[in-house]
């Protein structure tokens, strides 16, 4: 069932090796930085191919062991569905649900007969129909961090998010094309009225970005507004979104074994309109889950298929995602660890699952650190790594996350866009042309020579090599003479420089005015309730 041994589709193609597209890449050379440059204008990653083949962490044995494993705990322990509405639909297809009671037991032939319905690859539509995201297959996307209440930059240091901060990293998002997607709000915007909230993010989306998004399902009035939002950015009926998914929401499974009422309300109306729903079980061995990470993984599995399943129960065919966030706890003080050993045998052991089971994988970028440090990076490239290896197809906080989540990065933001645009590079296709081969400029230096001035080198020397946003290549004595700036120094002024040459995308006017009066409406009938 495994889609990654696919021969990857002729009609597809990694945009990062292309030389035009690097052409218009950030940074430049070391030698040039510090000096006052125009804000980058970005690489256009706009497809990424993983032309990797997946690790296996586990073996087939392996993998059948947290299957049955899984299955044998939906069958015997069961899971709480706490909402009756989902409880009524369980029944009718067959689950084992008693009058009045939560906890409702799976037989496993059922839930391998739903899970059998999800599609596999689909196609998530943005208003924008050249910023389509394939989701599945050997596809990758990435969506910036998302959900997090705090905001942080070097001048104004760490503070809960306003919504000119939620502005600023979603201008972040549309600026580079590495950011397929924004999956979620990049940071609260508290000074919004949260049963409001909704409206305006959801407009900001559309008008600030032309990218697919997320809708917090938390309560059937958000899902119903998300879903009249989206239809009406794309200038669709509901009939066109139905055929054509164009909203997705992430469904958090209540760890450990329970689904709470707003996340299967959310399913409901998602699922029921073929909109993408992306179930993901927030495991953290030691703490929501077993200690060990094969138990942790016993546990997100059976959360992730009965959440699966029940998607299928809504309506067969709609589409989906398996998505995986096991890490483990630090056990002395228990607090959550990102970007670990554990962490990336959960990610390639997931990918595994999601594989087995023929749904498209979702991860995340993650990251425990509190700054922009030498944790940041290497736990956050930890955690890329993982996902490359374990096939991931939609990484999530792929941009900005910081101190294990709560904390939006405006510099974090940057560096991760380096890393993601380096790991593009890596995955693009090694050119073995004749011209790639080179050996018209081998024969002209022959032995003891040098490859500065051959025509070859002079035809590819602007386009040979990815130069990053990031990296000072200048020598100790240059470095020093700019005042030995730190990546923290010129991550500030990248994004500060990327804010500042932003382009907010066009949107047909009469689309505006149907959202501007959609928006205003629902405000003016007070939004929807702040508690469930």
């Amino acid at each position: 069932m495994s889609s990654m041994d696919e021969i990857l589709p002729a009609a597809i193609e990694n945009t990062s090796g292309d030389p035009e597209r690097r052409r218009r890449t950030t940074g430049g050379r070391g030698g040039d930085r510090g000096k006052g440059r125009k804000a980058p204008v970005t690489l256009r990653y706009r497809s990424i191919l993983n032309t990797q083949e997946p690790s296996l962490l586990l073996s087939p044995e392996g993998i059948d062991a947290i299957h049955e494993a899984s299955l044998t705990v939906l069958e015997e322990t069961g899971m709480d569905f706490m909402l009756p509405e989902a409880r009524e639909r369980l029944k009718a297809a067959g689950a084992d649900v008693r009058p009045g009671v939560e906890r409702v037991r799976l037989d496993r032939a059922l839930v391998m007969e739903m899970v059998g319905h999800a599609p596999g690859p689909f196609t998530l539509h943005a208003r924008n129909p050249e910023r389509n995201v394939r989701m599945g297959g050997r596809n990758m996307a990435f969506a910036q961090v998302a959900s997090a209440p705090y905001c942080s930059d070097r001048d104004h240091g760490r503070r809960t998010g306003t919504q000119e901060d939620f502005r600023n990293l979603l201008r972040l998002a549309q600026s580079y094309d590495i950011i397929h997607l924004s999956g979620g709000y990049p940071v609260e915007p508290t000074d919004i009225h949260a049963s409001i909230r909704h409206l305006d993010c959801l407009s900001d989306f559309i008008k600030l970005t032309d990218k697919p998004y997320h809708a917090y399902s938390l309560g059937r009035e958000r899902n119903l507004d998300a879903l009249e939002i989206a239809r009406i950015g794309r200038g669709i009926t509901a009939e066109q979104m139905e055929l054509e998914p164009s909203l997705f929401t992430i469904i958090n499974a209540s760890s450990p074994l329970r689904y709470d009422n707003p996340m299967l309300q959310g399913i409901i109306e998602m699922s029921s309109r073929n909109q993408v729903v992306v179930v993901t079980p927030f495991t953290l061995a030691g703490a929501m889950a077993p200690v060990t990470v094969a138990g942790a993984l016993v546990q997100q599995n059976a959360e992730a298929l009965a959440g699966i399943a029940f998607t299928q129960m809504v309506r067969p065919g709609s589409p989906v995602m398996y998505g995986g966030f096991t890490s483990n706890v630090d056990m002395k003080s228990g607090a959550p660890a990102f970007g670990t050993p554990e962490y990336m045998k959960a990610v390639i052991a997931g990918g595994q699952l999601a594989r087995r089971y023929g749904v498209p994988y979702r991860t995340s970028n993650t990251c425990a650190a509190n700054t922009l440090d030498a944790q940041a990076a290497y736990e956050s490239m930890m955690s890329l790594w993982a996902v490359v290896q374990g096939g991931g197809n939609f990484v999530m906080h792929a941009a900005g996350w910081t101190e294990g989540g709560l904390t939006a990065s405006f510099e974090k933001f940057i560096l991760d866009v380096d890393m993601l645009q380096m790991v593009a590079e890596f995955l693009a296709p090694l050119d073995v042309s004749e011209e790639a081969l080179a050996m018209d400029a081998i024969r002209e230096v022959g032995p003891g020579g040098h490859y500065f001035g051959t025509q070859h080198t002079l035809d590819r020397y602007e386009t040979a090599f990815y130069s990053p946003i990031l990296s000072d290549w200048r020598n100790f004595e240059s470095w020093s003479l700019a005042g030995q700036p730190t990546t923290f120094d010129h991550a500030n002024r990248v994004f500060k420089e990327t804010l500042a040459s932003y382009q907010q995308p066009p949107l047909d006017l009469a689309i505006e005015e149907e959202l501007d009066a959609f928006v205003a409406r629902r405000k003016a009938e007070g939004g929807v309730p702040t508690d469930f």
